[in-house]
């Protein structure tokens, strides 16, 4: 199984790439969102309850992850400081031991990522979209940590489209498509039925 780690500030389009790189590997997407938004309905962003609720989600899928053994499994994560380092070099260092990681980092310009947060698609994730909320993190240093360990491949997203991007992934690390299970298929032919 790979682990296709997508990292980037607010609005520099990785679930956006995710999903064209899911249409041409068929790997599982696992959205950053989909822990943060189970965790606000019972805890308040950045709390220790919330924190401990996020983190043991991210770990329990990627120990299910590891069970199920997809071909491979695209986690997008915008790096701030609720996160804890241990977290990440829990996936970098001890999931890295036994699953190939490709690290992925998306950037732009900080004029293209002001633009691009006031969008309304940003709204259906519960991203932020507040410009003035995200200057005031910004300058606070909130997304400086967690330190991500290595970074495989950089792109810009305000030079390459996500299509584009999502082939120069493929092409940078030789992912190939899954291959379908075929074994029900060929276990139902082979009695002739």
């Amino acid at each position: 199984m790979n682990l296709v780690f997508i990292h980037g500030r607010p609005a520099t389009g990785k679930l956006t790439v995710a999903r064209k790189l899911v249409t041409l590997t068929g790997y599982e997407l696992y959205h950053n969102h989909i822990a943060v938004d189970e965790a606000l309905q019972l805890h308040a962003f950045g709390t220790p309850g919330f924190i401990q609720l996020r983190d043991l989600l991210w770990r329990q899928y990627f120990m299910r992850a590891a069970q199920k053994r997809p071909p491979g499994v695209i986690f997008t994560f915008s790096p701030e400081n609720s996160v804890p380092q241990e977290f990440i070099d829990w996936i970098f260092c001890e999931w890295a031991q036994t699953t190939p990681l490709f690290s992925i980092e998306l950037h732009a310009s900080e004029a293209a990522l002001e633009h691009r947060l006031t969008a309304s698609t940003r709204r259906y994730f519960k991203k932020l979209t507040d410009l003035s909320l995200y200057r005031q993190l910004r300058a606070r240093g909130f997304f400086n940590s967690p330190v991500i360990p290595h970074t495989d491949l950089r792109l810009n997203t305000e030079r390459v489209s996500a299509d584009e991007a999502a082939r120069q992934i493929v092409a940078h690390f030789g992912l190939t498509p899954a291959e379908p299970d075929l074994r029900p298929i060929l276990k139902h032919d082979s009695r002739g039925q």
